[in-house]
């Protein structure tokens, strides 16, 4: 099931390439190279260090405003889906906040955070937390009561009904929420590199192609941060299988 999985992964790249290459031949203008310069330029760029050094960049804030969004979000997520009360206080704020785009608050955040590391990868924190926190809240609070009992029975006390009974129940939606936001987290993180900063694939692509018109460089960093985002989501789904190995036992 892998190989195929991973021929139709090499398949599909291919004729996107394919189509590409089509494009550019249909377009026939400097705002679209051709696969091939794009590549070319891409690896120069990369082995020279400076596309490397803004990938590193973006990775590491993507990668912080993760982490920090599970720590922060899993806990709280089996704390409402625990406790009722709790459920009821600070459900009223969720219904509220989970429905906004959170990029309407980059312009806040850049104010109040600066235009540093900070601010981007509080960015990322916000998309990612709310995310996790509603999935994970639900996955909890659907727990049979009869299992909880049961386990209840055993001598079970509320830290173990945590290690052994709610996280590991909570794994598979803490997983779904991060596949779901990784794509929205980069692009937001696009979004927020373009604004007064000199590192980043957001400020590279946008300083190649607005700045100095190199179109080959600038696409050579849009697929940068197609690579950011793939690999965040293949990290995810990797780990998912490891953690959650139950899911995949036929």
């Amino acid at each position: 099931m892998k190989e195929i999985r991973r021929r139709d992964l090499f398949l599909a790249a291919g004729l996107l390439i394919l189509l590409w290459q089509f494009s550019a031949w249909l377009v026939n203008l400097p705002i679209l190279p051709t696969p091939h310069r794009v590549l070319m330029v891409f690896w120069q760029d990369l082995t020279s260090g400076d596309l490397l050094g803004h990938f590193l960049i973006s990775l590491w804030r993507v990668a912080a405003g993760t982490i920090l969004a599970v720590l922060a979000a899993a806990p709280a997520g089996l704390a409402l889906g625990q406790s009722q009360r709790l459920h009821r206080f600070f459900s009223p704020f969720v219904y509220l906040l989970y429905p906004i785009p959170k990029v309407v608050f980059v312009p806040v955040i850049l104010l109040f955070f600066g235009i540093g590391d900070v601010a981007k990868i509080t960015i990322i924190f916000i998309i990612l937390f709310f995310q996790i926190l509603v999935l994970v809240r639900d996955q909890a609070a659907s727990l049979r009561p009869e299992l909880i009992e049961s386990v209840r029975s055993l001598g079970a006390g509320r830290k173990a009904l945590f290690w052994f009974v709610y996280l590991p129940a909570s794994l598979p939606a803490i997983f779904t929420a991060l596949r779901q936001s990784v794509g929205t987290a980069v692009a937001v993180l696009y979004i927020a590199e373009l604004f007064a900063t000199t590192r980043g694939l957001g400020y590279y692509i946008y300083f190649q192609g607005s700045t100095l018109l190199n179109y080959p460089a600038m696409y050579a960093g849009v697929i940068a941060m197609s690579l950011l985002g793939l690999m965040m989501y293949f990290a995810v789904d990797r780990l998912e299988r490891w953690l959650c190995r139950w899911q995949y036992v036929s």
